[in-house]
């Protein structure tokens, strides 16, 4: 049900905030929150051909788009999931007939990635003759994508299954897959439209993006999509790194030289993302920036880089946003600082790693954390660093998370494809914080916990309130669910899951109280206790009952109960 119904569930909601500002009487100012410090979104000339739409005549167009996008995915999954299930459907039946039971999957490489092809092919032709019947009986869906938009769709969601299933076994749940793979496909075809826009401005009505095509959505598709583009072209570097690091010396032709080989092919990747980031991925950020009237904003903006700095100065203080990221980063060095110190004196002495030192080195009476505490303590640590840049600054949170988010892609390659010298440091360092659902090869739950923190952000929702929900749901509710449920609880939901009724509610009420403690300090708008409460307590059952990775489903299903009930 998540991978099917999730993601168009949040694209019927921002379909729907922006047919509520259509209808306020201030529908002609710009869809963006008004106290983001951040330029106008950017538009195409008027062109004779067209009408033209204000800003939120064009989200509405776009995001029913989105909509569309979403239903087509999940239909697609469907498909693979049917047959799927057929065919194992017929392995079963063939194993109570006569015939022995079989693994219907090639076993040859080339051979399981033809026959991908060849059923991706097929689906794509089955969802174009549903999209061409629609529109000759006139039943209505898909009809506001074109036939290169619904193929390119279909396409580019099955090629990023298989990524994600080939790269991260075992690593995903079918929620998050489907969950994680709309979500880029959605990037994917913002950055389809953002260029298309830009080489045909004439043949456009109007820039087709689900959010405001402002600065932080071009350094974020920028910043994230190139990550992975980078990883994608220098792909044969990084499987050579991981091959050469997995095989024993013994086994290779000149073992001496296998640091020498790795040194070279790490130096490789550095300085050809470097090349890359900075020539490809920066010529297409300037490229889109200059999407705009060029006398409204002088030349040298367009410049990604100047336009970084420029962006730096432009807080509510010069000094506010260089406050801000020296905030975050002494917050994230003491972190990591403090767990590389007690990772250093276990393997000193031969302990296994338990808990943390941040202070005082000096007592060995330290208090042991589990493995819950101690994945429970980045929660925490998510609350101190985000609120105050939430507070103060959200446009630029918007950008900074991006930022993060990109940073940690790179990470996980420099570890998952033991790039040298640091993949050794960052494995051990990963591993201590991983759990049942980090099995697969990938470590994907800072990826969540980010987006889980990030997503109300970057959807760009419109009131203060909402911009805080990952932080209120993952920092404290979720975190309270685990150490009040794991201590105190006695009542379990159901008889497979750990999950407890005392839990479930030390997270609503945890998270009704921080919501208050930000309204007290004047950070959010009043909101209706009562509805704020009922929205909260149907995301602590969700919280409790779903397989799902908590940091990723439960604070965009927060977000949009609380548009969808007003709360």
């Amino acid at each position: 049900v998540t991978s099917l119904l999730f993601v168009p569930l949040v694209a019927a909601t921002l379909l729907h905030i922006s047919l509520l500002q259509a209808n306020d009487q201030l529908s002609d100012t710009s869809p963006i929150p008004r106290h983001w410090l951040i330029g106008p979104p950017r538009v195409l000339p008027d062109s004779p051909h067209y009408p033209s739409f204000t800003q939120i005549q064009s989200l509405i167009l776009a995001r029913r788009n989105l909509l569309h996008l979403s239903t087509l995915c999940s239909f697609v999954l469907f498909c693979h999931m049917a047959v799927s299930r057929w065919s194992r459907w017929r392995s079963g039946c063939m194993s109570q007939g006569s015939l022995p039971s079989q693994d219907l999957r090639p076993k040859a490489e080339g051979r399981r990635n033809f026959l991908y092809a060849q059923f991706s092919f097929g689906i794509v032709a089955l969802v174009l003759a549903l999209r061409n019947m629609s529109e000759v009986l006139d039943v209505g869906f898909w009809q506001d994508l074109t036939y290169l938009d619904t193929a390119l769709i279909s396409f580019a969601y099955q090629f990023i299954i298989y990524v994600m299933v080939r790269l991260a076994r075992r690593g995903f749940t079918l929620g998050e897959l489907g969950l994680v793979a709309q979500g880029a496909t959605a990037l994917f075809m913002e950055s389809v439209a953002l260029t298309t826009a830009r080489i045909w401005p004439i043949t456009s009505q109007f820039i087709r993006t689900y959010r405001s095509p402002t600065p932080l959505l071009i350094f974020q598709i920028a910043l994230i999509p190139g990550a992975f583009l980078t990883g994608f072209l220098l792909s044969p570097i990084l499987v050579l790194s991981r091959n050469l690091a997995q095989k024993p010396s013994h086994r290779l032709r000149y073992p001496e030289q296998k640091v020498t080989f790795r040194k070279t092919l790490a130096a490789g990747f550095y300085g050809l993302s470097a090349i890359i980031i900075g020539g490809l991925i920066g010529s297409w950020t300037g490229w889109c920036l200059a999407l705009e009237d060029s006398s409204s904003i002088l030349h040298f903006v367009r410049d990604p880089w100047l336009w970084v700095v420029r962006c730096l100065l432009e807080g509510h203080r010069p000094w506010s946003r260089p406050a801000l990221l020296a905030y975050w980063a002494a917050l994230a060095s003491i972190s990591v600082a403090g767990w590389n110190r007690q990772l250093a004196r276990a393997r000193k002495t031969g302990k296994k790693v338990v808990g943390v030192q941040l202070l005082d080195a000096a007592d060995k009476r330290v208090p042991v954390l589990t493995l819950n505490g101690r994945r429970k303590f980045f929660h925490a640590l998510a609350v101190v660093m985000f609120v105050p840049g939430i507070a103060s600054d959200p446009a630029f949170c918007h950008l900074a998370f991006s930022a993060a988010f990109a940073l940690f892609i790179f990470v996980e390659y420099v570890r998952y494809f033991a790039l040298y010298p640091f993949s050794a440091q960052v494995h051990v360092f990963m591993n201590e914080f991983i759990d049942d659902k980090d099995s697969g090869t990938a470590i994907l739950s800072h990826f969540y916990l980010l987006t889980g923190c990030a997503g109300p952000i970057w959807l760009e929702g419109p009131s203060k309130l909402l911009e805080y929900t990952g932080v209120l749901i993952l920092g404290i509710g979720d975190a309270m669910a685990s150490i009040v449920g794991k201590r105190w609880g006695r009542h379990q939901w159901t008889s497979n899951s750990p999950k407890t009724v005392e839990g479930s509610l030390a997270f609503t009420v945890s998270v009704v109280v921080g919501a208050w403690a930000l309204r007290i300090f004047g950070l959010v708008q009043p909101f209706s206790t009562l509805r704020y409460t009922l929205t909260v307590a149907l995301c602590s059952v969700l919280e409790a009952l779903s397989l799902q990775n908590d940091n990723l489903t439960l604070p965009f299903y927060m977000w949009a109960l609380l548009i969808l009930l007003k709360a």
